[in-house]
C-alpha cells in the first residue's frame, strides 16, 4: 500500500485484530458450550444469540454515524469484543455463555459499521471495489489465524482450554488499539439540507440494495454456521480440535486468496456472472459436506467453498454503497449489517432445530440452498425491465456489470 493509504493500511490491521478475537472466540464458545453439556439444539442458540443484539442495534448505530465520527465507533467494538470474550471464560452456566457471546456480537458490529463507514468516506468511487477487498482481507487474515489459535489451545480439559482460548481472544481483541490511529479523515461541516434522514423504506427500495443484503446475508451465514458447528462435526467424526482449527483457516486462506484475484475475476466474467457463479458453486459445496466423506476431501470442499465465498462480501458491500444516496451510505451499510446479523440469527437458530431433528450435518444442506438462492437473487436483479429505482439511486447491477471492467487504478488484484 503506498504512503497514501497508510489509513487503509492501518484499518486493515486492526480489523484482522478484531475479527481474529471473533474467529478464536467463536469456537471456543461452541467447544466451552460442549463442556458444560450443550447439544446440537442449544449450539444453534448460542451461535445466534451472538446476532441478536446487533440486530436491533445496527439502524440507530448507522443512522449516528452518517453525519458524525466513525472511529469511536471502532474504539467502542474493541472493548466490547474483549470484555466478551474474557468474561464468556468466566461463563460457567449455558445461559452466561450465550450472554457474553451476544456482547461479542454487538462489539463487532460497532466496529465493523465504523470501520466501513470509514472506507466508504475516503474512497473514490473508482477505488471502492480495490478498498473494500483490501478491508476484507483484513476479516480474512483473522478468520485465518483464530481457529489456528483456538485449535492450538483447545484440548484434554476442555472445559479449561476453552477458557484460555476465550482469554486469548479478549487479548487478541486488545491488540487492534494499536493500529487506531489517524484511521479517519477530519469530517467535513455538513450543510443542514444534507441532514435530513433518508427513510429507511426508500433505501431497501433502491435498486441494488436488497439484492447486495441478501447475498451478504446467505455468505456470512455459510460463514457462520461453518464456523459454530465444524467443531460439532469434528466432535462426532473423531477430528481433533486442531485439525478443525486447521479446516477453517484452510477455508480462510482461500477466501484471502480470492480477494487477492478479484480485480481479473471481474472483468473476465463481470459482476452478476461472478457472483451467481460463485454463491451457487459454493451452495453446491455446502450442501456436500453432508456427506462422510474422508479428512482429505473435506479439506478440498473447504479450500474451494472459501475461494467462493470471498466474493459475495466486498461486491455486495460496493453495490449497497453505490446504490444508497451519498447522505445515508452509513445506514445502508447498517441494513446490510442488519440483514447479515438477522441471517446469523435465524440460520444458527434454524440450523440447530434441523441438527436435532435430522443430524448434524444437515444444517449444511440448508446453506446450500440459501446460497444457491442467492445466486437467483444476483441474476434476477441484474435483469431489465425491473421497477424503477429510486429517485437520486445510481442504477444497479446493469450499471455495474458495465463497470466491471475497471480502470488500471481501479483493480483489487493485491493487497497493495
Amino acid at each position: 500500500m503506498t504512503s497514501s493509504r497508510g489509513w487503509l493500511l492501518r484499518l486493515v490491521i486492526a480489523f484482522a485484530f478484531a475479527q481474529g478475537a471473533v474467529s478464536m472466540a467463536r469456537p471456543a464458545v461452541s467447544y466451552r458450550a460442549l463442556a458444560l453439556g450443550a447439544d446440537e439444539r442449544a449450539i444453534g442458540v448460542i451461535a445466534g444469540v451472538y446476532a441478536l443484539l446487533p440486530l436491533f442495534a445496527a439502524v440507530p448505530l448507522g443512522r449516528r454515524t452518517d453525519h458524525g465520527r466513525c472511529a469511536p465507533l471502532l474504539t467502542a467494538g474493541v472493548v466490547l469484543i474483549a470484555g466478551g470474550c474474557a468474561l464468556g471464560g468466566t461463563a460457567g452456566s449455558l445461559g452466561a455463555v450465550a450472554a457474553w457471546s451476544g456482547l461479542t456480537g454487538l462489539g463487532h458490529l460497532c466496529f465493523v459499521i465504523g470501520a466501513q463507514s470509514i472506507v466508504a468516506r475516503r474512497s473514490a468511487p473508482a477505488e471502492q471495489d480495490r478498498n473494500f477487498g483490501h478491508f476484507t482481507i483484513g476479516a480474512s487474515l483473522g478468520q485465518l489465524a483464530g481457529p489456528l489459535a483456538a485449535g492450538a489451545v483447545i484440548g484434554g480439559d476442555m472445559a479449561r482450554t476453552s477458557a484460555l482460548a476465550l482469554y486469548g481472544s479478549a487479548a487478541v481483541a486488545a491488540a487492534a488499539l494499536t493500529a487506531m490511529w489517524r484511521i479517519e479523515a477530519r469530517p467535513r461541516p455538513v450543510p443542514r439540507a444534507e441532514r435530513a434522514k433518508v427513510p429507511v423504506r426508500g433505501i431497501l427500495r433502491t435498486r441494488g440494495v436488497p439484492a447486495g443484503i441478501f447475498v451478504s446475508l446467505a455468505v456470512l451465514s455459510a460463514t457462520d454456521i461453518l464456523t459454530a458447528y465444524l467443531p460439532v462435526v469434528g466432535e462426532q467424526r473423531g477430528i481433533e480440535p486442531a485439525v478443525v482449527g486447521v479446516l477453517l483457516s484452510l477455508r480462510a486462506a482461500a477466501t484471502i486468496a480470492c480477494r487477492l484475484v478479484m480485480g481479473p475475476m471481474l472483468r473476465l466474467m463481470g459482476r452478476t456472472a461472478l457472483l451467481a457463479a460463485t454463491c451457487l458453486t459454493g451452495g453446491l459445496l455446502c450442501a456436500a459436506l453432508a456427506l462422510p466423506v474422508p479428512l482429505w476431501g473435506l479439506a478440498a470442499m473447504l479450500a474451494v467453498l472459501g475461494f467462493c465465498l470471498g466474493v459475495g462480501q466486498p461486491l455486495s458491500m460496493t453495490t449497497v454503497v453505490r446504490a444508497a444516496p451519498e447522505q445515508a451510505r452509513s445506514t445502508a451499510l447498517a441494513l446490510r449489517l442488519t440483514g447479515n446479523r438477522l441471517g446469523q440469527v435465524a440460520a444458527p437458530a434454524g440450523a440447530g432445530l434441523v441438527a436435532g431433528v435430522a443430524g448434524v450435518a444437515a444444517p449444511f444442506v440448508v446453506l446450500g440452498v440459501l446460497l444457491a438462492a442467492s445466486a437467483g437473487v444476483a441474476v434476477r436483479a441484474a435483469r431489465p425491465g425491473r421497477p424503477k429505482r429510486s429517485r437520486g439511486a445510481p442504477a444497479a447491477e446493469p450499471a455495474a456489470d458495465r463497470r466491471d471492467a475497471p480502470s488500471p487504478g481501479r483493480h483489487t488484484s493485491g493487497i497493495g
